[in-house]
């Protein structure tokens, strides 16, 4: 199975710390982002019980929370972390809160959402690079009103908006500037309703329209976390290199996911994989006759599976394009440039353009380091390519520098491709 969704597991965290009363997440994620977001609400005065063995959150304490006089925020490499937690304190009605992270992400975007908390009456300074993090918040709440959210660098922006919308003095109508990748953004809506909040009115496309103040609530105490549709995508592509089947327990197909990121099944099928719901769970499988097919697909709406189809490129049987990515060069690194670095080590003949990746299958070069970048996705997807078999008679030919990275989504990655690798034999 699996580890529980990143983006649900922060979601809900800071959901809960919203909530009246104690709410305790199942199945949640334990990772370096979720600890990030737990850490920081602890500094923010919720109490957060954590419970790794039962994988279990507990949030608590909301009486306390937001209190203190000046509190500061480290978050990271955590996108999540930053953007939603920038956009909470700015909602608070009091305190000074200074939100930091890691050097790479005080060169991550924020303009988006500063820009849209400015509009709403808060105030925001950038200690450092206009539109970056650092930032220092003088909270005094969120007027309400009419807002632009500018979120077409990260769809976080407007999540972090819509989350601390009910706080605000008024209702809140938030219009979108330019295209925003729908998916994570409908993801925060759905969960925002399943805790206690109306429905997210969307009067026309590009508009929202969020009900304040109107305070969270969670019916009982128990919020489930869905597993991660985005690190599912590396074991869901595992059939395709290797052969046989493999079930993913809990896992819910299109249409019943809240993650827009199970939709990186529809590539898999048309690159060769079969899918089946079963009372287990849902199995991946390699239809042979099928092949392995290249294909051009446009991953803009869930772009964090889309390295893991580049890391598989060589070996489908034609060429392979793969669009909408031009965002994905401000996350965690410059994914499409070392994507394109990564398989031109690898002997593969890849063109690059600002939004596009196209990939013509060579054959491979063995013996080679894959770089990671300080990045997880990089890790993981090519962790997955190594396990074909170039040489045929089951010899490593793939070595992946720091493969520790994947602790922020998905601490035992590796260590569960080594007990699938035992237990197939």
């Amino acid at each position: 199975m699996p580890p529980g969704s990143k983006s649900i597991t922060n979601r809900a965290l800071l959901l809960a710390a919203l909530c009246p009363h104690p709410v305790t997440l199942t199945d949640a994620l334990f990772s370096d982002d979720s600890r990030i977001m737990v850490d920081a609400l602890r500094a923010l005065g919720f109490t957060v019980e954590a419970n790794s063995g039962a994988r279990t959150l507990r949030v608590s304490g909301q009486e306390n929370g937001l209190r203190a006089a000046r509190t500061e925020i480290f978050t990271g490499l955590a996108g999540t972390a930053a953007r939603f937690l920038t956009a909470l304190c700015a909602a608070a009605p009091q305190g000074v809160y200074v939100v930091d992270g890691t050097a790479r992400m005080r060169e991550r975007p924020m303009r988006g959402v500063l820009a849209a908390l400015h509009e709403l009456g808060a105030e925001v300074r950038c200690l450092g690079a206009e539109g970056h993090l650092p930032v220092e918040i003088h909270a005094r709440g969120l007027r309400g009103g009419r807002v632009a959210v500018d979120a077409q660098e990260s769809s976080q922006f407007l999540s972090a908006v819509l989350m601390a919308a009910p706080l605000a003095r008024a209702p809140l109508e938030l219009a979108t500037v330019g295209s925003v990748r729908l998916p994570f953004v409908q993801l925060t809506a759905r969960m925002m309703e399943q805790f206690g909040q109306p429905a997210v009115d969307q009067p026309e496309p590009g508009r929202f329209r969020v009900q304040a103040p109107h305070p969270y609530r969670l019916a009982g105490d128990t919020y489930a976390v869905e597993p991660d549709a985005s690190a599912a995508s590396y074991l869901l592509a595992l059939p395709l290199v290797t052969g046989g089947r493999l079930t993913l327990a809990g896992l819910r197909p299109a249409g019943e996911s809240l993650q827009g990121d199970i939709r990186f099944t529809e590539v898999l099928r048309a690159v060769g994989v079969k899918f089946t719901r079963t009372p287990e769970g849902l199995v991946a499988q390699w239809d042979r006759e099928s092949g392995r097919a290249g294909v051009t697909a446009d991953f803009g709406p869930f772009s964090d599976t889309f390295l893991t189809l580049a890391a598989l490129t060589p070996l489908l049987s034609g060429p392979t394009r793969i669009t909408g990515i031009a965002h994905t060069r401000k996350q965690e690194t410059d994914r499409v440039a070392g994507a394109a670095a990564e398989l031109r080590r690898l002997g593969q003949q890849v063109i690059e353009t600002e939004d596009s990746l196209e990939v013509h299958p060579q054959p491979l070069r063995p013996d080679v380091e894959i770089e990671t970048y300080g990045d997880h996705r990089f890790a993981m997807s090519f962790g997955i390519l190594g396990c074909h078999d170039l040489h045929r008679d089951g010899r490593p030919w793939l070595a992946i520098k720091d493969p520790g990275v994947c602790a922020k989504t998905f601490p035992a990655f590796f260590d569960l491709l080594a007990r699938l690798h035992a237990g197939s034999h």
